[in-house]
């Protein structure tokens, strides 16, 4: 089992990449794989509704100058996926964002049914906020979200302040070792299977 870890934040080795590599850690102590995507400074797309993506039906995003597709191809490998991202006034990484809502609109098929998680990077406020915004694709993607013994939230602004806060990397630690029941719970389950959506609009 191999579970992808995104880091939303152009700084490597930032605070958020800390906290997704206590992660990590924990998840090999419990013999799980895993593998920390780094998001950098380059620019990510946007997603434009063409639809070109639904009509080639490749798992794939018409536009591969990013990380969009990258990402795709190491989900059709993973079982589950976690996302981190520093706060920006108030809210996820704008590239961060980019990149999942992408991901969902042309991969969704290599997400649904897998465990996912968010984990928000703060130095004082906004984390909840954050945290909320990067669950609800997962959420619309039937996707089990996993939690831990507190919000997934991580706490500190400069390099390395992240490591000082012992009750974050504990989150981070249990956030892992949920992640591996969960994995091991569903091992060789069936996904569920799930009636044609029926969209509905509120104006007619």
């Amino acid at each position: 089992m191999k579970v992808l870890l995104i880091s939303g934040s152009p700084r490597h080795n930032g605070n958020t990449y800390l906290a997704l590599s206590e992660v990590a850690r924990e998840l090999h102590r419990l013999g799980i794989d895993s593998e920390i995507v780094q998001l950098g400074a380059k620019p990510v797309r946007g997603c434009i509704a063409c639809n070109k993506c639904r009509e080639l039906a490749q798992n794939r995003c018409i536009f591969d100058d990013d990380l969009c597709n990258r990402v795709s191809a190491l989900m059709a490998e993973c079982d589950a996926i976690v996302v981190g991202s520093p706060v920006y006034y108030g809210q996820p990484n704008g590239s961060v964002l980019a990149l999942v809502q992408r991901l969902c609109y042309s991969a969704g098929s290599l997400l649904r049914g897998k465990p996912a998680a968010a984990v928000a990077v703060c130095r004082r406020g906004g984390a909840t906020a954050t945290l909320q915004t990067l669950l609800m694709p997962f959420q619309m993607m039937n996707m089990p979200v996993v939690t831990s013994q507190y919000w997934n939230i991580v706490y500190g602004r400069d390099a390395g302040q992240a490591a000082l806060d012992a009750e974050g990397m504990q989150t981070m630690r249990t956030l892992a070792r949920n992640m591996a029941y969960v994995l091991r719970s569903t091992e060789g389950q069936p996904r569920p299977t799930y009636e044609a959506p029926q969209p509905m609009p509120f104006i007619r």
